[in-house]
């Protein structure tokens, strides 16, 4: 990619997390980045391409950093595994702020609706991180570290979870790092192991 389009995707995914696909216009983004609006549209044929272009970004970035945290670690158990997971999650969030912006604004789901590339990327991003507390919990009911429970559905659970304390970060309504404890402890009374 060269480096003038990857200008553009990086001023793109900023503006489009601060302000929203809709309320950012190309002649901003020209602005921010120097590009003309024809060199713009050289490397993209619509707003709507740039778009796409960044959530493929994301869903490839989120996919490698998380393959690269749990395949480069040893986990005592499922347990210790899916709260490591969490707490990768969360700070992950942290640091690509912009990313998970963009994730929580509205357009994104609308545009899958009649977009099945757009629908694809959120799909892919959003099993990406639900198969990992899923993997991470028939791990633990293998080991005896987790209970007896519906692998899948208990995955969506934690990951809503995660996911709502995420949202609360991003937004600034909540300092999310002070309920991780509390989000630890829930998850272990979820997953129980009673025997």
């Amino acid at each position: 990619m060269s480096p003038k389009k990857k200008l553009i995707l990086k001023a793109a995914a900023a503006l489009f997390a601060e302000k929203g696909f809709r309320d950012t216009s190309i002649a901003e983004l020209s602005k921010m980045t120097g590009a003309a609006e024809g060199t713009i549209f050289y490397h993209f044929k619509t707003k709507e391409d740039i778009f796409i272009s960044i959530l493929k970004n994301v869903r490839e970035g989120i996919v490698r950093e998380f393959n690269q945290y749990v395949h480069g670690r040893e986990f005592e158990n499922g347990m210790a595994m899916l709260e490591g997971v969490i707490g990768f999650y969360l700070y992950l969030a942290g640091q690509m702020e912009d990313w998970f912006m963009l994730l929580y604004r509205h357009y994104p789901y609308q545009l899958a609706k009649v977009n099945p590339v757009c629908r694809e990327h959120l799909e892919a991003i959003y099993n990406c991180l639900a198969n990992l507390f899923e993997d991470a919990i028939r791990q633990g009911q293998a080991d005896g570290s987790i209970g007896n429970v519906s692998p899948r559905k208990t995955a969506l659970i934690i990951f809503s979870m995660v996911n709502g304390l995420v949202w609360f970060k991003v937004y600034e309504l909540y300092d999310a790092g002070t309920l991780f404890d509390e989000l630890i402890i829930s998850c272990r009374k979820i997953l129980c192991n009673d025997s």
